[in-house]
């Protein structure tokens, strides 16, 4: 039996409330990292409020069952793209908007182990550090809480300057432009000018 995405999202989101509550009575008397980790929650969560707003509200929206566009494959509720044109980051995004989606976000190893085995060649994911540099962030603004960086990654072009600028991140394997399917995937910064197939990302 299949779950409606509305009734899980909700569920995720009370699962958020409930532990950044319980979080914020000892941030007095916690590390930095414990707040940092329910500041991006309550960030999470106010973003899953908004998506629930977008497919509907009240009980009557658990009644349909949600699919995703032709050529997109849906998991955990989320349907995704692969796009087989490459372009820059840019452009990568500017596509996904216009389909109404936005560059991947990937926050959660089981998305991190399904995108692993749904792309074949590097591809560009919602994530970049143009506005600082070191401080990455997501498409929707917020920051890093799990992270998949190959060995010795991000370098931001090891001070070689063939490679100039990397402020974007791609999906790939370490060693190679191609994976197979039994090798998880890694993140690595690239300049954002440079041409890679891309993912996008929506609700179903």
């Amino acid at each position: 039996m299949h779950l409606d995405c509305t009734l899980i999202l909700y569920v995720h989101v009370l699962s958020i409330t409930a532990y950044t509550r319980v979080s914020s009575k000892f941030c007095g008397n916690s590390d930095r990292g414990v707040t940092r980790n329910v500041l991006t929650l309550r960030s999470r969560s106010q973003l899953m409020m908004t998506r629930i707003r977008v497919l509907g509200e009240g009980p009557e929206i658990v009644k349909h069952k949600k699919t995703c566009p032709a050529g997109w494959r849906m998991f955990s509720c989320t349907c995704y793209f692969l796009s087989t044109q490459s372009g820059s980051w840019e452009k990568a995004r500017e596509d996904c908007r216009a389909r109404g989606a936005d560059l991947v976000i990937i926050d959660s190893p089981e998305e991190q182990t399904f995108l692993s085995g749904f792309i074949s060649t590097f591809t560009w994911i919602g994530l970049s550090d143009r506005e600082e540099e070191g401080v990455w962030k997501w498409v929707d603004g917020t920051p890093l809480n799990l992270t998949y960086w190959a060995v010795k990654q991000p370098d931001n072009g090891g001070g070689d300057p063939k490679w100039g600028e990397e402020d974007c991140a791609h999906l790939g394997h370490d060693g190679s432009a191609h994976l197979t399917h039994d090798e998880s995937a890694h993140w690595n910064d690239l300049s954002c000018g440079s041409r890679l197939r891309w993912i996008c990302e929506e609700m179903a």
